[in-house]
């Protein structure tokens, strides 16, 4: 892509859950498939959709009406992550429209990559399964840096990994940690507004500099690029 003011977009990031994957469908049923050996019924999809970004600790949260501090939290979560783990990727797609982009982005030979909340443990396994963890030019899990997201320090591993500059870069979320996150470093970041966006999120109030409702859209965004200063 012709950039002659050296101003143009360097590297598209995306969020996981809730913007580069669907992830929800298998998150929510190892949540109901726990919800069953603790001798309760299933929850509605659409009650755990809106949570699947904030991690396990919000869906067992959700799932139990417990907090973190209960002595009965962490074997439940712990148990949790067992039941996610050993059942993935099965419902678990790209959006609708994602591989188009991502290929479109690798003709073009733009990099990509992915940071996430998600531990590295339940990171790789997953991208793997989907065939991405060779494509992505980085993966930054929840735990290759000393903080997670809404911290900097993921998004500047990430940018370190690919060798360019945070504020050539465009940041895909769809939760406010992860606008935030963008925002700290200079990067321009969107708000995917086909994730797991809750009634209780007010996402005009997160500061983004866009909202997308498909992944083609940050094509535009990519061929108008304009750093944030």
């Amino acid at each position: 892509m012709s950039d002659p003011a050296g101003n143009g977009c360097r590297a598209v990031l995306f969020d996981l859950d809730g913007t580069l994957a669907d992830t929800a469908p298998d998150m929510a049923d190892a949540l109901n498939r726990l919800r069953g050996e603790q001798g309760l019924g299933p929850l509605p999809y659409p009650v755990i959709r809106p949570r699947v970004s904030h991690g396990g600790v919000a869906l067992v949260r959700l799932g139990f009406g417990l907090e973190p501090d209960d002595p009965r939290f962490e074997p439940l979560l712990l148990r949790f992550r067992d039941l996610y783990r050993a059942d993935l990727a099965s419902r678990t797609r790209l959006f609708d429209g994602m591989e188009g982009l991502l290929g479109e982005l690798e003709g073009r030979g733009l990099p990509w990559g992915i940071v996430t909340n998600k531990p590295a443990w339940l990171t790789g396994p997953l991208l793997e399964a989907m065939g991405l963890d060779r494509r992505a030019g980085c993966i930054v899990s929840g735990d290759t840096t000393a903080h997670a997201k809404p911290h900097p320090a993921p998004m500047q591993h990430a940018t370190g990994t690919l060798g360019v500059d945070p504020r050539h870069c465009i940041y895909v979320g769809d939760a406010e940690r992860d606008i935030q996150a963008g925002r700290s470093v200079g990067m321009v970041t969107l708000i995917a507004g086909f994730g797991y966006l809750g009634d209780d999120d007010i996402p005009g109030e997160w500061g983004a500099d866009g909202r997308i409702e498909h992944p083609a859209e940050i094509l535009d965004w990519v061929e108008q690029f304009t750093p944030r200063h």
